[in-house]
């Protein structure tokens, strides 16, 4: 199987707190053509999987914005091509976040609290959903403000920031990212 050969920086997408969308003061990374070559299912879970990121299921186009207030998520991802929506409201009319154009061989990480779902998608995406190891099964929030926001932002802080990042491994580019943002004042 082969890895990654060169380091590649993840882009940061930091989102602001939305009515019903708390986000994190940690930014959303994105990193582009990191899956080792050739690309499968396999080798993604591998290289996940030895840095401490377990796949827990594997996902086409979601289409309803939600967040997980308990858990990190890693998008591998694996065929096709998608849009994104990270850090927005739930309705079509709403603004904010961010739209990232992501195809295979990417992989994106949204911290815990960003709502996210496909804006777009081919017939053929499809990614792997993987978590750090010491995080529990994900909880879903549909950003329709069922659950008091400061409830949830007391969630989200008690999630932890692993020490491995998914591509790279112990203290890589999201631990760094990571840890200098949660100095930071905002959530």
């Amino acid at each position: 199987m082969s890895t990654p050969q060169a380091r590649v920086q993840p882009e940061t997408y930091y989102l602001q707190k939305g009515t019903f969308v708390p986000n994190n003061r940690l930014p959303a990374l994105v990193y582009r053509g990191v899956l080792p070559r050739p690309l499968s299912r396999e080798s993604t879970k591998a290289l996940c999987e030895r840095n401490h990121w377990e796949r827990r299921g594997e996902w086409g186009a979601i289409w309803e914005a939600h967040f997980h207030p308990n858990t990190h998520e890693c998008y591998g991802v694996l065929q096709g091509q998608s849009i994104l929506v990270l850090g927005r409201e739930r309705h079509a009319e709403s603004t904010g976040g961010v739209e990232v154009d992501v195809r295979a061989g990417d992989v994106v990480v949204v911290p815990a609290g960003v709502s996210h779902r496909s804006l777009s998608a081919t017939d053929d995406y499809r990614y792997m959903g993987v978590y750090p190891e010491q995080c529990p099964r994900w909880r879903n929030d549909f950003c329709k403000g069922t659950e008091a926001m400061d409830k949830l932002e007391e969630d989200i802080r008690k999630v932890i920031i692993p020490d491995h990042d998914p591509v790279y491994g112990l203290d890589g580019p999201l631990v760094v990212l990571w840890r200098e943002a949660s100095r930071g004042s905002k959530l």
